[in-house]
């Protein structure tokens, strides 16, 4: 008998029976179900197993949070259901019947933008290093920076400038060949339309502004602009989908027998042309039309009113999937300003639910169940991944997601007012530190604190409200 076997059996029967399940896979601590009707799901059964510590529904599946032990159950599961597992990217295919026009488009941008963080937290991470060596100058170096009086930190200065140059300059490639992943194309046709993107013959677009000015922009014989899109991310994704669906409707008319020769040609040849003289320019300008809004919020006469809503909002974005869609924007602002006082903020918001699950730890403590709920998803938010957090506790509770909210509101306010900004997008959480600006370190030390210690008013609860288990949330017992 297998460790999990009877659970298994009790979750079949309360997610509805096998005939219920129209796909199932499973990530690091979920079991992740497609089911054909999201109704005949027993939540309250489901949660009362003794093996599992939550449930939620998001981007069109159910998910049954397991903890570590997930793979074991997985097993079980299969095995007493008869309920032949699929790939996760199955999974998210037959998921997308149950989502929404939106949800679509945002579970798209998440697939595209997900295979690409880790470059981008190290870029992002490496930056913030070269402005320490390259950018500060110390008191005690007689005013100097590092690398002005180190060989040795001069060379490791040079090393990680051509890595996070790679990065940043050269990430229209990486899009482009995630796009043509996503879409179940040709990857390597993905990365030759991104290196058309950023070839050494185009000017550069860190040069275009000053050659503008000068009136000597180069052209191409056809009449457009020979200028390449280095560290663009709308004109490469753009470019990106093009290509795709031409080489999805090429497949559908050109014999498989010359489709070797014919469709790659008549793919990559009409993207190419495409993004240098339409896609680029419209991407351009649009990347460049959000990040001005963004940008105007961020440092306008009311930055403090758009910190506090961005800030209260954020958690809600990420229940939704919504939060995806900021990845470009952030790229956009570092590509534009320089930095992005985004990212400051949705580490903050990291760190607000993150203290929120704690607090409840604190108050359940005693609770083993609960406690090994809880905790983990505190460690995970203050790592910067808070849907554990969200979804296990503070959505199914309210009242730690609104305090968390509350005190997200508050920093964001915070670090709006002061200006903080990140080089480019980074780890979450604690560590985000890492990611800001050094100039900004200290008063985001002071905000991470600020954030934290809202808790201490926040909880204990108020002495109006109790946990009411029927109901299965906290409530209010009498109005405030």
């Amino acid at each position: 008998m297998g460790k999990f076997e009877q659970e298994a059996k009790d979750l079949l029967t309360a997610i509805g029976g096998k005939e219920n399940v129209t796909a199932v896979t499973h990530c690091a601590t979920r079991m992740r179900f497609v089911l054909g009707d999201d109704k005949k799901a027993d939540v309250k059964t489901i949660e009362a197993i003794p093996a599992v510590k939550g449930t939620f529904t998001n981007a069109g599946q159910f998910q049954v949070i397991i903890g570590n032990d997930v793979p074991i159950f997985y097993n079980d599961f299969t095995a007493v259901s008869g309920i032949e597992g699929v790939s996760k990217e199955a999974a998210k295919s037959a998921a997308k019947r149950n989502q929404n026009p939106v949800q679509r488009v945002m579970t798209t941008l998440a697939e595209i933008f997900t295979p690409l963080i880790p470059a981008l937290i190290v870029g992002g991470l490496l930056l913030g290093l070269q402005n320490v060596l390259g950018s500060i100058q110390f008191s005690n170096l007689g005013g100097k920076t590092i690398v002005e009086v180190s060989k040795f930190w001069e060379g490791v200065n040079e090393i990680v400038s051509v890595i996070s140059g790679a990065i940043f300059g050269f990430l229209p490639v990486g899009i482009t060949w995630s796009v043509s992943r996503k879409m179940g194309t040709s990857q390597i046709l993905g990365i030759v339309l991104g290196i058309c993107l950023v070839h050494p013959s185009l000017l550069s677009a860190y040069e275009y502004a000053a050659h503008k000015a000068a009136g000597d922009i180069p052209h191409f014989i056809l009449g457009f602009e020979k200028v390449g899109y280095q560290g663009q991310v709308i004109p490469a994704l753009l470019a990106g989908l093009t290509l795709s669906y031409l080489e999805i409707f090429w497949r559908k008319y050109i014999p498989e027998v010359i489709s070797m020769i014919f469709v790659p040609l008549l793919s990559l040849v009409p993207a190419v042309i495409l993004s240098y003289a339409v896609l680029g320019p419209i991407g351009w300008w649009l990347g460049g039309l959000i990040s001005g809004v963004v940008l105007a919020g961020l440092t306008g006469p009311v930055k403090w009113l758009f910190g506090a809503i961005f800030g209260a909002i954020y958690a809600p974005f990420v229940i939704t999937g919504l939060h995806h869609m900021t990845n470009a924007i952030d790229l956009e602002l570092v590509r534009t300003a320089g930095g992005t006082g985004l990212w400051p903020m949705i580490a903050l918001s990291n760190i607000a639910q993150g203290s929120a699950v704690f607090a409840y730890y604190f108050i359940k403590r005693h609770d083993e169940r609960e406690a090994q709920i809880s905790l983990p998803a505190t460690i995970s938010a203050y790592l910067g991944v808070t849907e554990p957090a969200l979804f296990g506790v503070n959505v199914k509770y309210v009242y730690p997601l609104v305090a968390g909210m509350s005190a997200s509101a508050l920093s964001g306010l915070l670090s709006a007012v002061f200006g903080v900004q990140a080089n480019s997008i980074g780890i979450g959480g604690l560590p985000a530190i890492l990611s800001i600006k050094p100039q900004y370190w200290a008063i985001f030390a002071i905000i991470m604190i600020v954030d934290i210690s809202c808790y201490g008013i926040d909880i204990p609860l108020p002495q109006n409200w109790i946990f009411n288990e029927n109901r299965g949330r906290w409530a209010c017992t009498r109005s405030a």
